[in-house]
């Protein structure tokens, strides 16, 4: 059974930075692609970043370059750090964990591709 768990969410300026953490069950990295998944106001839930434990990490165009996704396998936890917060960035933010295909395919960002979700944390920029 997978059982994902967000934390590290919050409220932050503009400009600032946050670190989020997903703690995963046991060994979740080698079976399965992790990724973070943001979902805005009245807006739909789109993949943020996506990463296999191979080393492949996909970014989507908004984040890149503010974001970085990594994981610590031996502790199951799933990372994203996020700087040059924008008011934008504001959403719930969700870990899932789906086919280590997806870490390598155009379609990763697709909430349809992951199995498995985390309840979420709140990330607030302002």
């Amino acid at each position: 059974h997978v059982q994902l768990v967000e934390s590290g969410g919050g409220s932050v300026q503009t400009g600032g930075s946050l670190t989020l953490s997903c703690v995963g069950s046991q060994d979740i990295f080698s079976r399965y692609c992790m990724a973070w998944f943001h979902q805005g106001p009245g807006k739909e839930r789109e993949g943020v970043a996506a990463a296999d434990v191979d080393g492949a990490k996909i970014y989507a165009d908004s984040v890149r370059g503010r974001f970085t996704i990594s994981q610590d396998n031996a502790n199951n936890t799933l990372y994203l750090q996020m700087s040059s917060l924008k008011p934008e960035d504001t959403a719930m933010y969700y870990c899932a964990a789906g086919s280590r295909y997806f870490c390598y395919s155009l379609a990763w960002s697709r909430t349809t591709n992951f199995d498995y979700w985390g309840q979420g944390t709140q990330v607030t920029v302002s």
